[in-house]
């Protein structure tokens, strides 16, 4: 049996994807539980941050990565090491410094006797990128030589060493912390790592009761321990679950036109846009804002995509794939601000 979605005023003939059935109802239910449950749990370490914490359940739901923007003491480190406590998902932490080499975070092979003797045989050791959570702890503080070994891992869901293909634990996420201030001695990201992160997800100082509260839980004594809420086998249950959310081809339409409106030499962008954009995202962009939109939708007890969910994750997925020209940048005009004025753009011209 089909769940009736009639009462949120969507024609069901303009959705493509597949609908969901009632146990799969009780299903977006009891997720909705973990996340509470999982935030009730994180609030035992970490104050405040809300938005940071969504972003980052949302991106483990959508099967995507995140890279943490703030300055120094916003718990960024704290924040994804405390998010894998609650999971009975494997945590590897790599702290990025200039000498690191490809190898320390994939792993290498060595010579070892055989158990057997009568000689030796390469063995591959595995690197700390073989766990299910890994924290790229200041990934800009690394050359791109290393920065690159993330790419394969990132993408393709392996590593490749001495010609040999050695497969990643699953799930899989890179949650990353860069910090935005300090430029020295730093290697930015390009444009094509950029783009592997779903989010990026901007971190800012408390408020002042929250920092009150700070200063109160963190100087007593030592860090509590958070419980399991969630296995790894029960997220990628509901990984699959997010998949199936409905989306009405209207809100696909809306994707691929603020995608579309954010290039300045295609002719659907506003005239504003092609004075201060000089390059625009690409059609990955439009499959992380479906897709995040999705986990957007099941967190809020949804059981389809609706335009304000995609609109809510726009800003995190668009954000570094917009890249501003000098004009822009001259005049104070942020990526954050263009992304801004699309989403309103668009949807008044939807309504």
């Amino acid at each position: 049996m089909t769940l009736d979605t009639s009462e949120q005023n969507y024609n069901s003939d303009s959705i493509t994807s597949p609908s969901i059935n009632e146990n799969e109802v009780d299903q977006i239910q009891s997720l909705q539980n973990i996340f509470s449950d999982i935030k009730k749990e994180l609030s035992k370490t970490i104050v405040g941050q809300e938005d940071a914490i969504e972003k980052l359940f949302l991106c483990l739901l959508s099967r995507g990565h995140g890279l943490l923007m703030g300055v120094p003491g916003l718990a960024k480190t704290l924040l994804v090491n405390s998010l894998a406590q609650t999971t009975s998902l494997s945590f590897g932490r790599i702290q990025f410094t200039p000498d690191l080499m490809p190898s320390d975070v994939t792993g290498t092979e060595i010579l070892q006797q055989r158990d057997t003797g009568g000689g030796r045989d390469f063995t591959f050791i595995k690197g700390p990128i073989f766990a299910n959570v890994i924290l790229a702890d200041e990934i800009n503080r690394t050359p791109p030589k290393t920065q690159s070994a993330l790419l394969e891992a990132m993408q393709e869901q392996h590593v490749t060493v001495a010609g040999k293909n050695h497969e990643l634990a699953k799930p899989f996420f890179v949650l990353a912390t860069q910090n935005p201030i300090e430029q020295e001695g730093t290697y930015p990201l390009p444009e094509a790592q950029l783009d592997r992160f779903m989010f990026i997800i901007k971190m800012d100082y408390p408020e002042r009761e929250q920092e009150l509260s700070i200063a109160k839980q963190t100087t007593v004594g030592g860090t509590p321990k958070l419980q399991e809420v969630i296995t790894g086998e029960k997220l990628i249950e509901y990984q699959d679950l997010t998949e199936k959310i409905p989306v009405p081809d209207h809100v696909y339409e809306l994707a691929v036109d603020l995608v579309r409106k954010t290039r300045p030499k295609s002719k659907d962008a506003p005239d504003w846009v092609k004075e201060v954009v000089e390059w625009g995202a690409g059609p990955r962009a439009i499959q992380f804002l479906i897709k995040s939109a999705k986990a957007q939708a099941i967190i809020n007890g949804n059981y389809i995509v609706s335009e304000q969910d995609l609109e809510s994750v726009a800003e995190p997925v668009l954000n570094h794939r917009i890249i501003t020209n000098f004009h822009a940048r001259s005049e104070g005009i942020t990526s954050s601000q263009v992304v801004q004025r699309l989403i309103k753009e668009v949807s008044k011209a939807n309504d």
